[in-house]
């Protein structure tokens, strides 16, 4: 069941229209993204069990299909995208994970964890939060620094900082150990955010 349901996960994500470059080679980007995940989860949590596996390679599952622009281009659609997101990641694995034949009970926890529902409190939306945090510092924060030009010191230490605060002691613990890689243009703006 867990190697099938990786598989149509990995189906779906390979259908993305949109190509990310890496080491020279093109990758669909949801495909790529996908990866990441389940890497930065083996070196993060490498006991986590197999519905944590799923929701984390999970996380961005099709996310082409429901594009920002969908919204209102303001705060308030902005989480509004997120919150739709969430929804959207979440129902989609469950159906894959029926198609593979998981229980409702398992299907449920992985919805969960994918919708995001009660961060800091349940261990398995924090841990799926976790690992898209260590993620994004170590692969797309710069991209995202460089795709915003307008964006002072001031704001980007926000961005930081707020991106510190969703993640859990342990997850900081891993990037102060020098677990991650930190993006080099990028390390004294994160050193300052985090004093």
């Amino acid at each position: 069941m867990f190697n099938k349901v990786i598989a149509l996960i990995d189906e779906a994500n390979n259908q993305d229209p949109n190509s990310e470059q890496h080491n020279g080679e093109n990758f669909p980007k949801e495909s790529l993204y996908a990866l990441r995940m389940s890497e930065m989860l083996t070196r993060f949590k490498p006991d986590a069990n197999e519905l944590m596996q799923i929701a984390v390679r999970a996380q961005h599952i099709q996310r082409w299909k429901s594009p920002r622009s969908d919204f209102e281009m303001n705060k308030q659609g902005y989480h509004q995208w997120r919150s739709a997101l969430y929804i959207f990641h979440a129902s989609s694995v469950v159906t894959l994970m029926q198609q593979a034949g998981y229980g409702e009970a398992e299907q449920n926890r992985v919805y969960d964890a994918v919708a995001k529902k009660d961060i800091k409190r349940n261990p398995d939306s924090q841990l799926v939060e976790d690992v898209a945090s260590l993620v994004f510092i170590e692969h797309y924060m710069l991209g995202f620094a460089n795709a915003k030009p307008d964006y002072n010191e001031e704001k980007w230490i926000g961005i930081i900082r707020r991106t510190w605060q969703k993640m859990s002691d342990e997850a900081h613990e891993f990037v102060l150990a020098g677990n991650i890689t930190l993006p080099a243009p990028l390390v004294g703006l994160i050193h300052k955010a985090l004093e």
